[in-house]
């Protein structure tokens, strides 16, 4: 029965600031209880006035009260908390969802958390908490299961300072004792700044993960353009290779055709003669056997004495043998294989190209690794170097071409894209210093209005109709040709020549006012 009257009567125990249990009960002159602490902070809100008010009946009293705890109540308090009542209460709360730290009967959900009253409230309650300190400052936040988080282990205070000198968050007191003197600000300031800076942050890492994937995409796009360019050559390598060789099996067929007639007609002609001598025997023979029944040996003796002609050893010579033909042509197989393999294994390496710093004239700026080119008006501060380009806006890359190469260039603006040998002159105001003007380089210009080739000094305009701003160059050093793509959705193939290299080659490219020139892709 004691415990039956105790849970009809636990709401008596609830301090009417706090909503909870009674924590070191206290009973003030009008005789309402309140927890030490919660009545001892609102009458210190109110030091500043002459007289103190109890938070239920607004009694006044002067001067401040004593405040003494009451046993008793301590006493049934502590009975209610050994019995559990409050962790028998129903929930109407989910998972996940934070319950009101005050219904008695059915917990509801807490719609906010006070952090100086250190509880969560459904609405119901937290209309009551706001109406007892209306005029007080608590500080409500959404309903959170962490406020045991948020203060100190220490002090017992609300951590809303953080340290930077020792990076985490402390309360009030804090900084008047360890972290005295120590670089201090608010929770709020710090979390501002920081989730400022990590904002950034992420959007800068986006930025430049998009940056990546979009580099990643076109060199997807350029590694399909650049393979189109190396089948359409290989295609027109191995048919004339094809065309060779089938050339050449029609010459071989031919020779052992030439050679079979010739023997052939040599045995013959052999056969005819051994034919006729035979013809010949028999009939000598014939001739004797009628002899040997004549009695006049004078004329057998006479008919013998006339000697027969020696038999000829007769051998058909072949000048051409079987087993040697089909020993060349294996040879020849064989090399043509092992000519293919290592082809294919040089074709399958990759390179990328990159500007030579020490050739680039003072009016170009390289950025992103010396793989973008652009013209500026500002004289850069590059070292004086024997290879640089003194006058004209022109630079080579440091690598050069090996055997088959195939590299993509992105370009804006007039520009002229060059292949180069490495000895071209590089100082003074002489056109031989020019791409495309003397026998040592090969260049397409580019430009809105058109497009034109120059080698030599020898410029030939060309029909393209299309401004491209993509261009794709195909050098095969050993074959000695050279041709430039303009590349979009598909290739379109602007100029092809055929020549002889007699030294290494080097991608190279002039600039005029407000291009620029990025090498974007290298397969070789």
């Amino acid at each position: 029965m004691a415990e039956a009257s105790i849970l009809w009567t636990q709401d008596q125990f609830i301090c009417p600031v706090c909503l909870d249990l009674l924590k070191n009960p206290v009973t003030i002159p009008c005789g309402h209880n309140y927890c030490m602490t919660c009545i001892s902070d609102c009458w210190n809100h109110q030091d500043q006035k002459t007289f103190y008010i109890c938070p239920q009946c607004r009694q006044k009293f002067t001067p401040r009260p004593a405040l003494n705890k009451n046993t008793m109540l301590a006493e049934v308090v502590e009975k209610l908390k050994k019995t559990k009542l409050q962790a028998a209460v129903p929930t109407d709360t989910r998972p996940g969802e934070v319950k009101c730290d005050v219904c008695t009967e059915t917990k509801l959900k807490a719609v906010k958390s006070c952090l100086v009253c250190l509880n969560s409230y459904c609405q119901s309650h937290l209309e009551q908490h706001e109406s007892f300190f209306k005029d007080k400052e608590h500080y409500l936040m959404d309903a959170t299961g962490r406020l045991q988080e948020m203060i100190c282990p220490q002090h017992g205070r609300l951590l809303e300072v953080f340290c930077r000198t020792d990076q985490h968050c402390i309360c009030m007191l804090c900084t008047m004792y360890k972290h005295k003197n120590h670089d201090t600000v608010s929770a709020a300031t710090e979390r501002t700044e920081k989730e400022t800076k990590q904002i950034n942050i992420y959007q800068q890492r986006i930025h430049e993960q998009e940056k990546d994937i979009q580099e990643l995409r076109d060199a997807v796009e350029s590694h399909k353009r650049s393979a189109q360019a190396a089948v359409k050559e290989s295609e027109m390598i191995f048919s004339d290779l094809i065309r060779s060789i089938k050339k050449n099996r029609s010459d071989v067929t031919r020779l052992i055709r030439d050679q079979e007639r010739a023997v052939v007609s040599q045995a013959e002609g052999l056969l005819e003669r051994l034919e006729q001598e035979i013809a010949d025997l028999r009939r000598k023979n014939a001739e004797l056997e009628q002899l040997k029944h004549t009695d006049d040996h004078i004329h057998f003796l006479k008919y013998l004495s006339a000697p027969l002609e020696p038999t000829e050893r007769i051998t058909v010579t072949s000048p051409l043998s079987v087993n040697d033909v089909r020993q060349s042509i294996c040879q020849l197989r064989e090399k043509i294989e092992k000519f293919c393999k290592e082809e294919i294994k040089r074709i399958s390496d990759s390179h990328q190209f990159t500007f030579d710093p020490n050739t680039v004239n003072k009016h170009i700026h390289l950025s992103e690794r010396n793989r973008l080119a652009t013209y500026t008006d500002t004289v850069q501060r590059y070292p004086d170097h024997p290879d640089r380009f003194d006058i004209y806006y022109q630079v080579l890359c440091g690598e050069c071409v090996h055997g088959c190469c195939y590299w993509e260039v992105e370009c804006n603006g007039d520009v002229g894209i060059s292949v180069s040998y490495k000895h071209i002159s590089r100082k003074g105001t002489d056109t031989k210093c020019l791409f495309g003007y003397n026998d040592q380089s090969w260049s397409l210009f580019c430009s809105s209005s058109r497009y034109s080739f120059r080698n030599n000094d020898m410029e030939t305009d060309l029909p393209v109709f299309s401004r491209y701003s993509k261009i794709g160059v195909y050098a095969d050093h050993k074959a000695g040709t050279l041709s430039f793509y303009g590349v979009s959705d598909t290739m379109t193939l602007i100029q092809r020549v055929q020549t002889t290299f007699t030294q290494p080659l080097y991608p190279g490219f002039r600039l005029y006012s407000g291009s620029t020139v990025k090498v974007v892709e290298v397969w070789i």
